[in-house]
């Protein structure tokens, strides 16, 4: 479906596959839990699913011969370090605004994990003390316009990658590559479980499962807060990539599933049950997630399998977006492990 679309390859490959046998096991064994690890997807800085939808944004970048890539997300942002290493990878150099969406108060946590790498990695970074939004943020066209100005040439990524006309297109090559781990595995998975917050990583998979009559198996567990803004933005990036694709089928809000019971107490806060499942995947199989984005869908999947959401000898595949490096900014609630 992606043939007539340029990109630039910044992943290693298709990102593996595994079955967490352990994890399937202590939830009863009704149901078949696999993940698909993301998280190991590139050698850039620790890699993560922004790598992935870069890929087909980067081409765009180059074409219009910029040489400063501009972004914005929270302090902890995993795109945002995703974008400053695909800009030392490209020899561009980065602007990063980074603003106050998560109000967590550990000593370190404006000073290490993602944004400990986005800084040696060189960008410049901007911190703003701005609350949580998905939208278009003021902050980050003021940072485009201050590029310009002193002579840069800037290539605007909004948050997440996810409003940009190609945000849609690597997790449609997502569920494309997924088809063919499927047909070598010969599994085929009944349920794909997939964190939603920016929204175009699902969105993507909406369209790339809609060929083949998936796109309601796809689950977003939303750890934005905000559900209503986000399906809609979920939508509103899916109908917009399925007519850049030419899909030929129709996306309604229908496809968008979006299961809101799991982002409490707030964006970028995780809750006790968040933690709990942090541990649990860790110390079963040795797999990290973090406070932000993948805890709260592991937990949601979880939850989930317990309440009998799936039918019996269901497959599951547990999309890993990465961005555990964030979990060393929430070190003291992890100080005892």
């Amino acid at each position: 479906m992606l043939e007539k679309f340029e990109r630039y390859p910044l992943t290693f490959g298709p990102s593996p596959i595994e079955k967490l046998s352990r994890l399937t096991e202590h939830l009863g064994g009704k149901v078949d839990i696999y993940a698909k690890r993301e998280d190991c997807n590139s050698g850039l800085a620790f890699g993560g699913n922004k790598i992935r939808k870069l890929e087909y944004i980067v081409p765009d970048a180059i074409a219009s011969n910029a040489d400063t890539l501009v972004t914005i997300g929270g302090v902890q942002s995993n795109h945002t370090r995703q974008v400053a290493a695909v800009a030392a990878k490209l020899g561009m150099k980065c602007r990063l605004v980074q603003e106050g969406w998560v109000p967590f108060e550990d000593a370190v946590y404006d000073r290490v994990g993602n944004i400990l790498m986005s800084r040696v990695m060189g960008a410049e970074i901007e911190l703003v003390n701005e609350g949580f939004d998905i939208g278009i943020r003021e902050s980050w066209t003021r940072a485009i316009a201050d590029v310009k100005a002193k002579g840069g040439k800037p290539y605007a990524i909004p948050a997440g990658a996810s409003v940009h006309k190609f945000g849609g297109l690597g997790y449609v090559g997502f569920a494309e590559e997924v088809r063919q781990q499927e047909a070598e595995m010969g599994v085929h998975f009944d349920f794909i479980i997939v964190c939603t917050v920016t929204g175009s990583t699902h969105a993507g998979m909406v369209v790339g499962f809609a060929k083949d009559g998936r796109a309601r198996n796809v689950i977003g567990i939303d750890a934005s807060f905000t559900p209503e803004q986000t399906k809609a933005q979920v939508l509103d990036i899916a109908q917009k990539t399925a007519a850049l694709i030419e899909l030929g089928q129709d996306i309604t809000l229908d496809d968008v599933i979006l299961n809101e019971d799991y982002a409490y107490p707030r964006y970028g806060v995780p809750s006790d049950e968040t933690n709990e499942a942090i541990r649990l995947s860790a110390r079963l199989e040795g797999m990290m997630t973090d406070p932000v984005y993948e805890g709260k869908s592991m937990q949601g999947m979880i939850d989930l399998v317990g309440k009998d959401f799936f039918p019996a000898g269901s497959k599951i595949l547990y999309a890993h977006l990465g961005g555990v490096p964030a979990i060393n900014a929430y070190s003291y609630i992890y100080r005892n492990g």
